[in-house]
């Protein structure tokens, strides 16, 4: 699309009413203030990728992990159309003093119609290059500063969870731990806004799983004295007790699908890598909420809360699954095999 660039940056003057921008990739809710010299509106659209070489679920696999996600491998993401996403899915660069996010959508026009897809709002003191009124195409980078703003990290546990899995060589009653349970990481970046009085309001840009919770294997005997030993099925995965509310929602609606509870251990291994269950997960690249869709957006076809209901992503997810790979073990394989799913 034709533009104008190289503009200076420019300070913005009136103010329009304080938004939270839930990012993505992953999405995390960033509540980034700017404003527009005409209002416009904020719609909810989030966002999401992943490749064959690196998945926006898990930005650990980045290379040399890096938080920025490159335009080359996003657009292979969206040509396999992972996460649900799909190859005609446009997609611009936003940078917030600093820290680069990306914005999918469809029919950009302007940086003003980026911001909206983006659901970034913008307050008196921001500036923002090029101007709200420039043409943009996919190698157009949106740059916003925000004064008396500094970018901090944190970080958060994610619980592991304790799967038990039958053993036919001890004797029953016995239980004994293979592999034990370590928490897991969830990074999330914030924009922190201070005044001389202190801090005036914290607005996460980024919310992901930096390492994966690894669970806490117990076998547990089933070998009676007067019977004859066999060998377990390999495909069973155990039995998971799950250790959120989002899990023990999830846990319900694999089991009336119709799936095994071994199903469910590879679930919760599959999103605990993911998103580590939560639901405002955002990865930079743009991967949105426990299933980390493609963009986050697609889950209101599952309900209008798909921002923050757990019930509502978890929905949404276990459909994709079901349609895409049949069951979750099927595809946990396919995460192992090629890191995205």
């Amino acid at each position: 699309m034709p533009g104008r660039h190289g503009q200076p940056i420019v300070p913005l003057h009136k103010k329009m009413t304080r938004k939270h921008w839930i990012a993505a990739s992953a999405g995390a809710v960033a509540v980034i203030t700017l404003v527009t010299s005409t209002a416009f509106a904020t719609v909810n659209y989030f966002n999401g990728s992943s490749s064959s070489h690196i998945t926006a679920y898990s930005i650990n696999d980045l290379v040399s992990n890096s938080k920025d996600v490159s335009r080359s491998t996003l657009r292979s993401a969206l040509r396999n159309n992972a996460g649900d996403s799909s190859a005609d899915t446009e997609y611009i660069k936003v940078v917030i003093n600093g820290t680069s996010r990306m914005v999918l959508g469809s029919d950009f026009t302007d940086v003003k119609s980026v911001l909206a897809a983006g659901n970034i709002t913008l307050e008196s003191d921001d500036s923002v290059s090029p101007s709200l009124d420039t043409k943009v195409k996919e190698s157009t980078v949106i740059k916003i500063t925000r004064a008396n703003s500094q970018v901090e990290t944190v970080e958060q546990s994610v619980a592991y969870n304790t799967v038990e899995i039958e053993d036919s060589t001890l004797a029953e009653g016995t239980r004994k731990v293979t592999v034990k349970g370590e928490d897991g990481v969830v990074e999330q970046t914030n924009l922190v806004t201070k005044n001389a009085d202190g801090v005036v309001s914290t607005s996460t840009l980024t919310e992901y799983v930096k390492k994966a919770p690894v669970n806490e294997e117990v076998h547990v005997g089933t070998k009676k004295a007067t019977a004859s030993t066999s060998s377990g099925s390999s495909a069973n995965l155990g039995t998971t007790v799950p250790v959120s509310e989002a899990q023990s929602i999830a846990h319900e609606m694999v089991l009336a699908r119709g799936w095994s509870e071994s199903d469910f251990t590879a679930l919760v291994n599959l999103w605990n890598k993911e998103s580590g269950w939560r639901t405002t997960a955002a990865n930079p690249s743009g991967a949105y909420g426990i299933p980390q869709a493609l963009p986050g957006s697609k889950m209101a076809s599952a309900g209008a809360d798909w921002q923050t209901s757990a019930t509502t992503q978890i929905t949404w997810g276990l459909g994709y699954i079901a349609g895409r790979y049949g069951t979750p073990t099927a595809a946990w394989a396919h995460s192992q095999a090629y890191n995205w799913y």
